[in-house]
């Protein structure tokens, strides 16, 4: 009897020290969500001192509470594990628009070897789901290419609002075209030792995109150094880009970092360069593979995220005259 007594408290002793054991190598359940995130983004080659290429962009965009998720998304959370794996689930919506521009915009016919003009007017929807190591998201973006997506309307009052003359070559931009684009992304939090007694931490990434805009597969990762690292992924951008997150879970009532990354993409396909998918258009001869290089810094307080990014991207099309430069500013808030 006592033999027995010995050999089940063995057992029960060896399950408890695998279960801690497994507590110890697995990453903590994440933290259930109860806010949600607004977040507004604007990008501007302005920041970079020209007025070309991707010339401007803004994005809203709403990420939602992980908890008290609507009925059909609770079902659906439970059948996830497969394509995003485990974590909080979050649903997002966003709106944006991208206008892009050649390097000459005073002339009403502009180079055939130059980028052609173009907008993108487009509405997102999107899940995600988060441990405190993973992220996965995915996205379907739905929208329109040309003249519906007041590229001028928007880049021209903008320059009469602040004075600078008018760009006078849209009439030649991309013409109408739906737009539909379906994205993956997959992120991994990595910590690194203490430096300086502050929080350091890598943040490998990697994208797939399909679509008649921009069809893609892309590699990355951000270095990042401060403290509060645990409160976000780093601060969202306006695709293609090293892409954070919209959302903000922050522990503490301020945090900090600075942050520089690097990011490569295949390019399949981009609408903006390749031209309108159905129709004749203006285009150029893509580069097949593009990088970006970034820099930046955020300040979280209070509930709030306040961060500003300086991009440097590759030559995209051969008869570029070099990289770009522009910069992008983001406000995200929690309620």
């Amino acid at each position: 009897m006592s033999l027995r007594l010995i050999i089940l408290a063995g057992c029960f002793a060896t399950v408890s020290w695998s279960g801690a054991t497994s507590q110890e190598i697995n990453p903590a359940a994440p933290t259930p969500d109860p806010k949600g995130t607004f977040s507004f983004s604007i990008e501007n080659d302005m920041f970079g001192g020209s007025d070309r290429y991707y010339t401007n962009g803004f994005l809203f965009a709403y990420r939602s509470p992980s908890t008290d998720l609507p009925r059909p998304l609770e079902r659906l959370d439970d059948h996830l594990n497969w394509a995003l794996g485990a974590g909080n689930l979050r649903w997002g919506l966003a709106f944006g628009q991208s206008l892009y521009t050649p390097q000459d915009t005073q002339t009403s016919q502009p180079d055939l070897r130059d980028r052609p003009y173009a907008a993108y007017l487009y509405g997102a929807l999107s899940i995600s789901r988060t441990t405190p190591t993973t992220s996965n998201l995915l996205e379907l973006q739905a929208g329109v290419i040309g003249p519906s997506a007041l590229g001028e309307f928007v880049q021209n009052n903008y320059h009469d609002l602040i004075n600078i003359p008018q760009t006078n070559g849209w009439n030649s931009q991309l013409k109408d075209e739906p737009a539909l684009t379906a994205l993956y992304e997959r992120k991994w939090r990595i910590p690194l030792p203490h430096l300086a007694g502050q929080q350091a931490e890598i943040i490998p990434s990697a994208t797939l995109s399909l679509g008649n805009v921009q069809t893609y597969a892309g590699v990355g990762g951000v270095f990042r150094f401060g403290q509060g690292l645990d409160a976000d992924f780093g601060p969202p951008r306006i695709r293609p880009a090293l892409a954070g997150s919209t959302w903000i879970q922050p522990e503490q009532e301020f945090g900090w970092y600075i942050f520089a990354g690097l990011d490569g993409r295949a390019m399949a396909r981009d609408v903006f360069l390749d031209g309108n998918t159905w129709r004749e258009s203006r285009s150029v001869d893509k580069r097949i593979l593009v990088g970006d290089a970034q820099a930046g810094v955020a300040v979280l307080w209070r509930g709030m995220r306040f961060a500003y990014t300086q991009v440097w991207r590759s030559e995209e099309f051969y008869g570029q005259k070099g990289l770009q430069s522009f910069g992008s500013l983001n406000v995200s808030v929690r309620f």
